[in-house]
């Protein structure tokens, strides 16, 4: 999570040109020296345990189990009357899970496209994610990092920072090794693109608007068989008129203008390092020779 370790492009792109897996082994040459790793291995190199979870599948879902897939999508889409598993929709979703949504398409299995609705294989990662169990990171990198160098349609290449820490273990010359930008953070304009609202420290309506508008925190105490305190219903007698909510004012609009930018430079630069990236691998490719 150290975003200050820096990722070198070039290096990343020449990965997965000569990537191959054998066996349960993954191997590429980059900038001449030989990469080569397992689960185990790469769990040792980052520092994370390769236990967990690991069934990476794509296309057939079936392995999952049925009943199982669709529990989660009556769950995550909050439509308990789904007679089949489905994928479900970003905006569907309550703001923790969206949450874990985005964290599982920019981390554990990280894509550019499909971003807007959770498969059955993001449903089982959110879930995981929810309870808190653990998830075999290494063995999902290396079953994702095959799909990204076989698959025909065009594809992000991911882990640049991982693979980048992989490189320096195996004493890799990196050729051009940049910093990650703030924006690739949870920033506030992801948080709101979650359906979370922002309120800003010390303001004076926070306690007028807490009850009705905030989203709250999850309650870990469920899992732990500790009763969730209910809620106090109104001490307002039905004869008193609700009070509305204030208009917004110059300052809250000021802020979300500029939440609005962030989120307009942050596609941006997202196609740019696309464009980026496709036109390194392309100059990688082998040119055919003259007849």
């Amino acid at each position: 999570m150290n975003t200050q370790l820096g990722c070198s492009q070039p290096d990343i792109v020449e990965f997965y040109a000569n990537v191959a897996l054998h066996g349960d082994v993954i191997s590429s040459t980059v900038n001449g020296v030989l990469v080569e790793v397992n689960a185990e291995a790469l769990g040792v190199i980052l520092g994370v345990p390769a236990t967990g979870f690991e069934l990476y599948v794509r296309e057939d879902k079936s392995m999952v189990g049925r009943d199982r897939l669709l529990e989660l999508s009556r769950r995550l889409s909050q439509q308990p009357g789904l007679r089949s598993p489905q994928a479900v929709k970003k905006g569907d979703m309550k703001p923790l899970h969206q949450l874990l949504f985005w964290f599982v398409i920019k981390n554990i299995i990280p894509r550019a496209q499909g971003r807007t609705q959770a498969d059955s294989m993001d449903q089982y990662l959110i879930d995981l994610m929810d309870k808190g169990e653990q998830i075999n990171l290494p063995a999902f990198m290396i079953n994702h990092i095959m799909r990204i160098a076989t698959i025909t349609r065009a594809h992000d290449l991911g882990y640049g920072f991982l693979l980048t820490k992989v490189f320096e273990h195996f004493g890799v010359e990196l050729r051009k090794k940049v910093d990650a930008q703030v924006i690739d953070e949870i920033s506030s304009s992801t948080l709101m693109g979650c359906g979370y609202k922002l309120i800003k420290a010390g303001d004076p309506r926070q306690d007028q608007e807490e009850t009705s508008h905030a989203v709250p925190a999850p309650d870990r105490r469920k899992d732990q068989g500790v009763p969730t305190p209910s809620v106090p219903a109104s001490s307002a007698s039905p004869s008193q008129q609700a009070v509305p909510s204030p208009v917004p004012d110059q300052g809250l609009r000021a802020d979300l203008s500029a939440l609005q930018r962030e989120l307009k430079e942050e596609k941006e630069l997202n196609a740019k390092r696309h464009a980026d990236l496709l036109a390194l691998l392309q100059a990688l490719q082998p040119k055919p020779s003259n007849p």
